[in-house]
This record gives structure tokens, sequence and C-alpha cells, in this order.
């Protein structure tokens, strides 16, 4: 506080100089013109009053203060009416569900964090979807399978009506999208759809015991009725599939019979032995690798797999799947009665360490040149699925998560996978698919040429024996090239194709004695070279 004579002295203006009063007023930060400017209300105030009004008025530092003084009182008075807005909201929100006679129930389509679809939400749909077609306004359409007419179902943010035991019940379905950022190489979605139920407290027994159990059930008899297999991709983390079409079945696989047999006796007793697995205490899986070189019918025998055992299939791309945790949710996702599949895992992704190896080259040369370098972008779209998550996949604790599934690895090259891999308790059946057999020719015959037999049968099966075709080949040759379908026209081609295959073999064997004779012909002589050296 200044002092009660300054404020008289300078209202006179006579006692201080210029050089005095600021000395004085410098602990107040102030000029001499910001405190004279105001002659009348140095003379008319009380030093105390005097004080305040230049403090707040004129002088430029206090003036700044009292800015940031009046700024902190309109924010306290709006946080005292936001709290008591609140508090407004918080008792009108206990009495509104006090005096609101309805009760909700929200049915989200996933559950644990998107980590597993809700086998209710399912229901839920199914179960709405006769009512959808006549009360909605805004509808998905979808086509069936073998069907003329449309599947209609509920679109987002609608509702429809229902009615249980004379009591009137409201369904709406809506989805929740996130607001929060996220930035990755990997496509992601965000929208987690939900129903909600809506009645009157008064039904609340009535409609979480019998109703919910009724459409429950409801709706999982319609979803056995409408099942259609499907054929799942993985889009990043998530799933997206198609209707799954193939015709293939182990009646149409080229194949031994007694082979075949012993397949579909495998799929057929893993299909009905939840029991089994439960009293041996492993988790209902089973584990199929297909090998052989391309075109002997891996890719068919797993759609025929899918076939006889009514199966949905998941073919995951590892390569656009992020790291392991990306995998575990992938996983986690499929459904039961399914087939999942990863093909060619040979040449999906790199695991067998020569990963590591590249990065051990790649930071000998960074010692040797040690310029900082900017990350590569395609180093930053890899995929960092490793090993250990692939096992994991196959037979970790995550693997158990759903029963009665089948797990198909193919590779065209099984030396090259890891051991720990395709080790038996993983893959528990390991089927070779290898070149075109007579017994094989025969069941390709019959679905292309409706030939049992034919005179050219005996020269095939000679020339079978003695040369290697796969039964794609095969099969591309028994294909009609005419619109009459000439089946002897067929053979004759294949025959012509399969000499011709065989006179390659025979000139690519000698090419390759000869390259063994030049070979060991110049180790010889190199030992020999050795030799008259050490002589010498």
């Amino acid at each position: 506080m200044v002092p009660e004579v300054l404020w008289r002295q300078l209202a006179c203006r006579n006692y201080l100089g210029k050089d005095e009063v600021d000395y004085r007023l410098s602990a107040r930060k102030a000029t001499i013109h910001a405190v004279l400017q105001d002659k009348h209300a140095c003379v008319t105030c009380d030093p105390d009053d005097l004080a305040n009004k230049i403090s707040y008025l004129r002088l430029p530092g206090y003036k700044v203060l009292a800015q940031v003084e009046r700024k902190e009182e309109e924010e306290e008075e709006n946080r005292t009416d936001k709290r008591n807005e609140s508090s407004r909201y918080v008792y009108s929100s206990r009495a509104f569900t006090f005096v609101y006679p309805y009760i909700q129930i929200s049915f989200n389509e996933f559950t644990g964090d998107r980590f597993m679809r809700s086998e209710a939400y399912s229901a839920i749909e199914n179960y709405l979807g006769s009512r959808s077609s006549t009360q909605a306004k805004r509808l998905k359409a979808d086509v069936v399978k073998n069907s003329q007419s449309v599947v209609l179902s509920m679109d987002d943010y609608e509702e429809v009506g229902d009615e249980f035991q004379g009591v009137k019940l409201r369904w709406a379905s809506g989805k929740h999208i996130s607001k929060s950022p996220s930035v990755s190489f990997y496509p992601v979605t965000d929208e987690k759809k939900y129903y909600k139920l809506t009645f009157h407290k008064r039904h609340r027994q009535l409609i979480l015991g019998d109703y919910l159990n009724h459409v429950l059930k409801e709706g999982n008899e319609i979803k056995v009725r409408n099942r259609q297999r499907k054929l799942y991709t993985n889009s990043g983390s998530y799933w997206r599939h198609v209707v799954f079409q193939h015709p293939a079945s182990f009646e149409t696989l080229a194949m031994e019979a007694e082979r075949k047999q012993e397949i579909v006796d495998d799929l057929v007793i893993f299909s009905k032995a939840e029991d089994f697995y439960a009293r041996i205490g492993r988790a209902w899986k089973r584990g199929y690798l297909l090998f052989g070189p391309p075109g002997t019918g891996k890719s068919t025998m797993i759609a025929a797999m899918a076939n006889l055992l009514n199966y949905d299939i998941y073919d995951l791309e590892l390569t656009a799947v992020k790291d392991n945790t990306e995998l575990r949710k992938l996983l986690i996702e499929t459904t039961t009665r399914s087939i999942i599949v990863i093909e060619d895992i040979d040449c999906s992704l790199d695991l067998t360490g020569q990963r590591k190896k590249k990065k051990e080259e790649e930071g000998e040369r960074d010692e040797k040149d040690p310029k900082p370098k900017l990350p590569k972008e395609e180093d930053s779209k890899q995929s960092q699925v490793t090993l250990s998550g692939i096992l994991n996949f196959v037979d970790g604790l995550w693997s158990a998560c759903r029963g009665e599934r089948l797990i198909v690895f193919t590779t065209n090259f099984v030396e090259k996978l890891d051991p720990a891999l395709i080790r038996k308790g993983r893959m528990d059946k390991h089927i070779e698919l290898s070149y075109c057999s007579f017994e094989a020719f025969q069941v390709l015959a019959k679905n292309y040429l409706r030939l049992d037999s034919h005179h050219l049968f005996a020269r095939i099966q000679e020339l079978l024996g003695e040369t290697k075709m796969t039964p794609a080949e095969v099969a591309e040759h028994l294909m009609p090239k005419t619109i009459s379908g000439d089946a002897t026209v067929c053979l004759e081609g294949l025959i012509g194709a399969l000499e011709k295959a065989k006179e390659d073999a025979i000139l690519k064997a000698e090419e390759e004695a000869k390259e063994k004779e030049k070979e060991s012909a110049r180790l010889k002589a190199e030992e020999e070279a050795k030799e008259k050296e050490s002589k010498s």
C-alpha cells in the first residue's frame, strides 16, 4: 500500500519532482502519467479508495492483475453454474428414472472389447428378420443362395415392435461410432452395433425369463434353417465374408479311394467327438498339413472338407495381420464348426529365421555405413507376426476359445517349414498330395468324360507309371475342346502330353547326368592338381 502522504503530494503536484515520484512508484510499476492523469480521483478519494481506484483503472501492472482476477471470478462462476447444472441433471435423471415406467436392455454385437461376437446378438438378428420385413421403414437386403427372393433385415437406427403373451415390446437397432483418431497402415473399423429392447417395468420377470429364452431359441432355429456356408477373409483385424459355393466333394476328388475314405472317416469321427475331447482334457480341434507340388488338389480338398462337414472356411492371409495381438483377435472371432486355413504357409511369412538373419546383415551394413537413415516404408508396413505367435495360434491357450474347428496348413515345400510348426500334436494328420496316379485319373475321367473304361486307358496307365503329371494338368487335357466333347480326342491329347512329358524327363535326366560327370571331372582334376603341388 502506498503511504497516504504520497497520494496527497501527487494530488497537489507541489512537493515531489518527477524523479522522486518515479522512485517512490517503482514498487507499483506505474508511470507518473498513469497516476496523475486522473487528478480528480486523487483529490476526491480517500487514500485507501484512491489507491484501489488507481490500481485497477490507471496503473498498467494492476490493470493486468485486475483482468486476471476478473477472469478467475468468471471461471469460478461458470464452474459453479456447471456444478449446479450437473446436480440438477442428476436429480432430474433420478426423478425421471423413478417416474419413467420402461426398462431398456442393450445387446452389443461384440463382447470383451471386440474379442468375441455375441451369440445373443446373432440370435436376435435372426429373430427380428421376419418382423423387420413387415414393420420397418428402412431395410437392408441380401440374396440367399438357391433362392429367387431377397432376405430383409433392419437397417441401423430402425425400430420394430413385438408382442409376447399379450405384452408389447420395442426393438431398436443402432451403432456406436468411436471418435478417437487412429493411424494405421492396416484397415480398421470402429463401429459397434447393438440392439436395444424396451418394455414396461411391470413385465420385468416375464421378459427377462420366458421372452428372452423364446427369442434366443427361435433365433438359433432360424439360423440352422437358413444356414449358409461362408468363406471369410481377413481385412486387418476383422473378417469379411462371401457365401461359399464351391462344389468340390470327396467323390469328385482325384485321389485313391482308400486314402479318401481314410480322410473322410477321420473328419466324421472328429465332428462327433465333443465328449471324447472333453474327457481327455484337450481342446476340440484338429490340425491337418496338406503338402505336395502345385496343382495336386490341396485347395480342392479343403473345399471338400467344408462341404462334407458343413463348416465355414476362414482363409487367413498372414501378411495382412499386423502383429501377434491382431492374430489372436482374429482367432477369437472365428466361429465353431469352421476350418481355419493358411495356404502356402512357407510363403506367407518368414517363419524360419531368415528375418533375423536379414536384420543381422542389415545391422552389419549399418556398422560399416553409420550415416543415419530414414525408416523404409516397407519396414513399417511389414507384418510382425512371429513363429511363436503362430504356435500359440495353433495350440496355445487362446486356441481353445472355440470348439469344433479344423486348422489346415498347405505348403508346396514341407521341408522348408520349421519342425516345431508341423510336429504331431499341432498338425495331427499329414496328407501328401502327389502326382496323378492311374486311380486318380479314373476319377477324373469319370468326372470330365463320364467314362468308366476305354481302350486307351491301358496306354495312359503305362505312361502315368513312367512320368509325373499333376491332377490339374491331367484335368486340363480331359476338358472337352469341342461342342460334341469327343472323349477319344481328349484321351489322345492326354497321351500326347504324357509322352512329351516323358521325353522331357529323359532329356532332363541326361543333362543332369552330364552335369554331374562334368562336376566330378572338375573335382578330380582339382584333386590331382593339389597332389602335384604337394609333391613338388
